[in-house]
């Protein structure tokens, strides 16, 4: 099976790769523009690019991730790539020093649509904490400053095992298995 992943971001089109090859589907990315409303979740958002892209496409996936900040009350959430896009990693780390409370979420919402079938949402989580400082050199976006095991950064840690853990690789697993009860043995 090949399916289209929607998205310019070449890090989650590696996340993407190497979760699903090993299941044998094979993934391209595609840029396809449409509108990204902003909506108050990450499945609205999904959903609502869904609306649009099944007008041009038979099958793709789509996904929106957020990171959630308990402290900001979920901010920046469904506007996390404002937020890194103006603040980035140096200017949380700037609103969150001095703060004891770093308690924070990613979340990942994936929109799949199969040519024929109708489309879905699969959804995940990861819990962790804004690190002091950003840390490490792989990952992309907000990885640098965001640890699951109190630890390590994302940003510090491999493709696979990344993938194990975080919001995205737990969504992408949930969308595999949901992939292989949709196109059957």
């Amino acid at each position: 099976m090949r399916i289209k992943v929607i998205t310019s971001n070449e890090g989650k089109m590696r996340e993407y790769g190497q979760a699903l090859g090993v299941l044998g589907i094979e993934v391209f990315q595609g840029d396809v523009p449409y509108d990204e409303v902003q909506a108050d979740t990450l499945e609205e958002v999904v959903e609502k690019g869904m609306e649009e892209l099944k007008q041009k496409e038979d099958s793709f996936i789509i996904d929106d991730s957020g990171l959630f900040i308990d402290r900001f009350h979920g901010f920046p959430g469904v506007y996390s790539a404002y937020a890194l896009k103006t603040l980035g990693n140096e200017g949380v780390l700037k609103l969150m020093a001095g703060e004891r409370r770093r308690s924070a979420r990613f979340e990942c919402c994936i929109g799949c649509k199969l040519a024929g079938q109708e489309p879905f949402l699969v959804s995940a989580g990861c819990q962790g904490e804004i690190l002091e400082e950003a840390r490490g050199a792989g990952g992309f976006g907000f990885d640098p400053i965001f640890s699951a095991d109190g630890g390590r950064s994302f940003a510090e840690l491999g493709l696979e095992e990344k993938n194990s853990i975080s919001h995205r690789g737990r969504a992408i697993a949930k969308l595999a298995e949901r992939l292989a009860e949709e196109t059957g043995p």
